[in-house]
């Protein structure tokens, strides 16, 4: 998890993480949708396709990228907000 604040003025925080499939892309988002909608929190969009190896949820001030290894390598979200501090790492 990046922390933005400070830095973006479109989220304050990014929530990145990696899945082996399509079938564990798909199960991630749909869980942490429903887990959140359970606190009263929607997703404002959703974006990507499980298939596709990324998925994106927006919750406003908080941003969830579910990507797929090959993809989050290609993206590379942690260098490109090199300057973010890493709140959150699980390996």
């Amino acid at each position: 998890m990046l922390d933005l604040r400070g830095i973006s003025s479109f989220a304050d925080y990014f929530v990145i993480c990696s899945a082996d499939s399509s079938r564990q892309i798909s199960s991630i988002a749909n869980d942490l949708e429903r887990a959140l909608r359970e606190q009263s929190v929607r997703a404002h969009h959703r974006e990507g396709k499980d298939n596709s190896g990324w998925v994106l949820l927006d919750f406003g001030d908080v941003i969830v990228h579910i990507f797929s290894p090959d993809q989050r390598a290609y993206y590379d979200l942690e260098s490109a907000w090199a300057t973010a501090p890493q709140v959150v790492r699980i390996q």
